[in-house]
């Protein structure tokens, strides 16, 4: 039905009635025409500081020891961390075909800003607009070859570079990573409802410093409080796929470029629902 408040300029409206005489706005972009990616995988959180490019990181790592070729998007541009997670020091390459991203020890594919920055610590102090053109270009620019999983690293909260890449990557699904402090409940469900509003599936929840498991005496300790995530899944009929321990061995490891040795198997979990989602073994 036409709005009562129509005003006749379909240009200016969002809304899709019977009566449009033009079609809304397609931002979507197409990959580098030599890139083969399968599935993509948007991790978004509602605030900084929740361990979203730890679960990104991690997220890639044990897809990765499944025998899926992995990729990482960095598409948070003035907070990257990924490179140095993994420690690549090295550059990314180009040639007149386009860009190539840099390879992991263990064969990740990842592109970040501070792989074109010339020093690692140089801030990127760039308006929204050439954020977000920066994060498309990292999908039409750079080759991605025969990636199994992309994940993409999203720059927290629901400003401009998340609605760059839900309106131009056609990505899969997402997980929404979260900590157990009340505050964040509230965060978290912007985060979701903007997902559900872009019309993007949401995979679940991933609670990061869910909780401290004393070496000595095995008992756990919940350092930020009780969770809320359980409540944040049922008001919004949503999976917890994993809850992630407050752990020394993984800040160290992200620390010293390990991330791709850390022991563990907090997200297998995460990791069985995604091969299902792919319908398709890996071998």
């Amino acid at each position: 039905m036409m709005s009562e408040n129509c005003n006749q300029n379909c240009s200016s409206c969002s809304e899709d009635c019977a009566e449009r005489k033009e079609k809304k706005n397609d931002f979507s972009v197409k990959p580098h025409e030599m890139s083969r990616i399968k599935k993509v995988i948007g991790v978004v959180s509602g605030k900084g500081g929740v361990g979203k490019s730890l679960v990104t990181s991690m997220l890639a790592v044990t897809m990765n020891r499944m025998g899926y070729h992995t990729a990482i998007l960095d598409a948070d541009v003035t907070g990257p961390s990924i490179p140095k997670a993994f420690g690549i020091r090295e550059k990314a390459t180009g040639s007149e075909l386009g860009l190539f991203p840099v390879k992991s020890t263990t064969g990740i594919e990842i592109m970040s800003i501070n792989l074109l920055l010339e020093n690692d610590t140089d801030p990127v102090v760039w308006r929204g607009p050439i954020i977000g053109n920066t994060v498309k270009q990292f999908w039409t620019d750079v080759i991605w070859n025969n990636v199994d999983f992309m994940f993409i690293d999203m720059p927290p909260g629901t400003g401009d570079v998340p609605l760059t890449v839900f309106q131009s990557i056609a990505v899969d699904g997402i997980i929404v990573v979260t900590s157990p402090q009340e505050l964040v409940s509230m965060i978290v469900s912007k985060a979701v409802k903007m997902a559900e509003l872009m019309k993007i599936p949401i995979i679940g929840l991933v609670e990061n410093m869910s909780y401290f498991k004393c070496p000595d005496c095995g008992k756990e300790h919940k350092i930020f409080g009780d969770s809320h995530i359980d409540e944040i899944a049922e008001e919004h009929k949503l999976k917890v796929l994993a809850k992630i321990p407050i752990n020394p061995k993984i800040s160290a490891a992200c620390d010293q470029g390990k991330i791709e040795f850390v022991d563990g198997d907090w997200l297998d979990s995460v990791a069985r629902i995604l091969k299902e989602r792919t319908g398709e073994d890996n071998n």
